[in-house]
């Protein structure tokens, strides 16, 4: 009788099946999670930029139109850290400012991908946000459930 040594055809079929399914079940999920930590990080980005537009409009009595005004004051410390014209997390910022009022929006680099919420926030503080596209001072505050 002769030994048989390694896999059959079938048992490798068996074998490579089950990992598939595996892969089918994991990586969804680890897409997804890492959508909600791109988002997550987003909201942090955005109580940063409120609080250094508060601590910019201490310094004087102004808001900063550009993240070049917070990351790089005329004097005195920054702000702001960090370079804000690239992607941060999958999300793009954008910011806006006049001298009484700011505007900040975070979108995600590729909708449906790194994030699916773009959000809003103004010198008001409230973060607002909305499901597939960029919020506005009409979209809902965050912790509020959406339709």
């Amino acid at each position: 009788m002769r030994n048989k040594h390694g896999f059959t055809l079938i048992e490798l079929m068996i074998v490579v099946a089950i990992i598939a399914i595996i892969a089918a079940i994991a990586i969804p999920n680890l897409l997804r999670s890492r959508m909600q930590t791109n988002m997550s990080a987003a909201v942090s980005n955005l109580r940063a930029i409120n609080g250094a537009q508060t601590a910019f409009h201490s310094a004087n009595s102004r808001y900063g139109a550009t993240f070049d005004e917070l990351t790089t004051p005329a004097s005195g410390p920054p702000f702001l850290d960090g370079d804000w014209a690239t992607t941060k997390s999958g999300y793009d910022f954008l910011m806006a400012g006049a001298n009484t009022s700011y505007t900040a929006n975070a979108d995600p680099a590729e909708m449906d991908v790194t994030g699916d919420r773009g959000f809003f926030t103004d010198q008001s503080g409230v973060i607002r946000f909305v499901i597939g596209g960029p919020a506005d001072a009409a979209s809902d505050p965050i912790g509020t459930v959406q339709p």
